[in-house]
C-alpha cells in the first residue's frame, strides 16, 4: 500500500463530464489498494457538505480550496508580462500552493499525482517540500497540440481570427510549459497512444530551454528524453451501471430528442463542435426530415451558443441533474469534433448505453473503432447528415451498432484500467 496525494482541478464528484468522470474514477479505484488523500479545487456551485459527496468521501481524506478568481485585466496582465501560458495560471493560487504545502510537510507521500495541465505548475512545490515523493503528470489531453488544431481550425474563419492569434500565441508558450512539466515529473501517463505518441515526439523534438535552465530547481529536471516513462491509461467509467437502462434513469418526454449532443458547454472544442454541426449539418438533416430534433446538453453555455437557440428543432438545456436520461431518450449520438486530443469519455459513455452514434474521425480519435462496426464515422457535412438520417430511419443499424458499442466499451470499465497505474508506481518505487 502507498501513501497518494492526488491534486485534482475541480471537485471529482459528482463525475458528470470527462474531467471529473476520469479523476473520481482513479480514485475509487486506487483506494482499493492505497490510501488516497485528496487536494482538489472548489469550482462555483459545487459543495463539500459530507452528506452531498458521500461516494467520494468513502474513498478519500479530502481538503479543498475555493476557485480563483481572475479579471480579464488579471488573465491579460499576465499573458503581457509572463512567458507562461494561460493554462498555467489559470488555476495557480497562494491558498492551494499553501494547503499543498501543508500537506507536504505533515504526511510522507510515495506518490504525489498530478491531474492535468493546469496544476502542473504546483510540481516545482512538491519537489522543494517534499523531495522524496515521486510525481506522477496525469496529461489529459496532448495540449500544444490541442492549440494547434484550434488555430488551424480558427484560422481558416475571418471572425475567429483573434481567437486564432490567441491560440498562435498560446502554442509555443505550451510547448515549452508541456514539455517542463513532463520533464519535471517521474513519470507521465497519457490517455491513448496517438497522444502518447505526440508528447514523445513533444518531449524529444527540442532541447532543455533557457526557461527550464532557470528553474529554480534544474536538478530535478533529470528525465531526458530516452528515460522518460510515458504510460498509456485510457480514461474510464463503471461500464456495469449502463448494463440496465432503467438504472440510468427514465426519460420523460422533455428528454427524449433524437440526436443528442453532451459536454461542458464552455469548453472550446465543444462549442466549435456544436457549432459546426448546426451551421454545416443540421440543414440537410431538417431539409429531409423536418421534425427532428436535437438536445445540446450540458452545462455553461457559451455565449457563442445563444443564436442556435433559434434554429428549428435545437435545444440547449444549460446544467442538468443528470445527462443519463438525456443519453437514454437519443436515438442517435453525436460526436461532431473538428478539433481536440485526448479521448472523449462521452463516446465511450454512449457506447456503454448501447447507443448508436455518428462520429467524425477526430470525435473518435484514440479509440480503435473501426467505421461501421461499433459507430459510423463521418468527415465531412454531407456525410454526417446522410449517416444520421439513415440511422434514424434504420432502427435495426442502430440496435447493431449499439450491441457492438456496449461490448467494445466493455475495455474501458474502471476495474480494468485503474490498475495500470499501479505498473506505473511500482516502477518509480522500486
Amino acid at each position: 500500500m502507498a501513501k497518494i496525494l492526488i491534486l485534482t482541478p475541480q471537485l471529482p464528484y459528482p463525475p458528470h463530464q470527462g474531467t471529473s468522470l476520469r479523476n473520481f474514477y482513479i480514485i475509487r479505484g486506487l483506494a482499493e489498494r492505497h490510501e488516497i488523500t485528496l487536494l482538489s479545487f472548489l469550482e462555483e456551485g459545487q459543495t463539500a457538505v459530507p452528506q452531498s459527496i458521500a461516494p467520494l468521501l468513502e474513498h478519500c481524506t479530502l481538503h479543498t480550496v475555493p476557485v480563483p478568481a481572475r479579471s480579464t485585466g488579471k488573465r491579460l496582465w499576465q499573458m503581457l508580462t509572463t512567458r507562461l501560458p494561460d493554462m498555467a495560471h489559470r488555476l495557480y493560487s497562494e491558498p492551494f500552493a499553501a494547503e499543498l504545502r501543508r500537506l507536504l510537510v505533515e504526511n510522507q507521500f510515495d506518490i504525489v499525482q498530478v491531474e492535468g495541465i493546469e496544476l502542473a505548475r504546483y510540481i516545482e512545490a512538491i519537489r522543494v517540500v517534499s523531495p522524496g515523493s515521486q510525481v506522477v503528470f496525469d496529461d489529459h489531453n496532448a495540449e500544444t497540440e490541442l492549440q494547434r488544431r484550434n488555430f488551424l481550425t480558427d484560422l481558416g474563419n475571418p471572425r475567429r481570427w483573434l481567437a486564432a492569434a490567441y491560440s498562435w500565441v498560446q502554442m509555443g508558450r505550451l510547448r515549452r510549459f508541456e514539455r517542463w512539466a513532463m520533464r519535471m515529473a517521474d513519470g507521465v501517463t497519457a490517455v491513448s497512444d496517438a497522444d502518447k505518441l505526440i508528447l514523445e515526439k513533444l518531449l524529444n523534438g527540442t532541447r532543455m530551454n533557457t526557461d527550464e535552465r532557470r528553474s529554480k530547481n534544474p536538478r530535478h529536471l533529470r528525465k531526458s528524453p530516452s528515460n522518460m516513462l510515458i504510460s498509456v491509461i485510457p480514461n474510464c467509467l463503471d461500464v456495469e451501471v449502463y448494463k440496465d437502462r432503467a438504472g440510468l434513469g427514465k426519460p420523460d418526454r422533455s428528454q427524449r430528442f433524437d440526436l443528442v449532443f453532451s459536454g461542458k458547454m464552455d469548453y472550446r472544442p465543444n462549442v466549435d463542435a456544436v457549432l459546426w454541426f448546426v451551421d454545416e449539418v443540421w440543414p440537410g438533416i431538417i431539409a429531409a426530415r423536418p421534425q427532428t430534433t436535437l438536445a445540446i446538453v450540458g452545462q455553461k453555455p457559451h455565449p457563442r451558443l445563444e443564436r442556435l437557440r433559434g434554429a428549428p428543432g435545437v435545444t440547449i438545456t444549460g446544467w442538468v441533474d443528470s445527462v443519463t436520461p438525456y443519453l437514454v431518450g437519443a436515438s442517435v449520438f453525436i460526436m461532431p469534433f473538428r478539433v481536440g486530443s485526448g479521448t472523449r469519455l462521452k463516446l465511450i459513455e454512449a457506447m456503454a448505453a448501447g447507443k448508436a452514434i455518428v462520429s467524425t474521425p477526430v470525435g473518435a480519435e484514440g479509440f480503435p473503432v473501426e467505421d461501421g462496426r461499433e459507430l459510423v464515422l463521418a468527415e465531412t457535412a454531407g456525410e454526417m447528415a446522410t449517416a444520421v438520417l439513415r440511422l434514424l430511419d434504420s432502427p435495426a443499424e442502430r440496435d447493431q451498432l449499439g450491441q457492438a458499442a456496449r461490448q467494445f466499451a466493455r475495455q474501458y470499465d474502471w476495474r480494468q484500467v485503474i490498475p495500470q497505474f499501479d505498473r506505473v508506481y511500482r516502477s518509480l518505487l522500486l
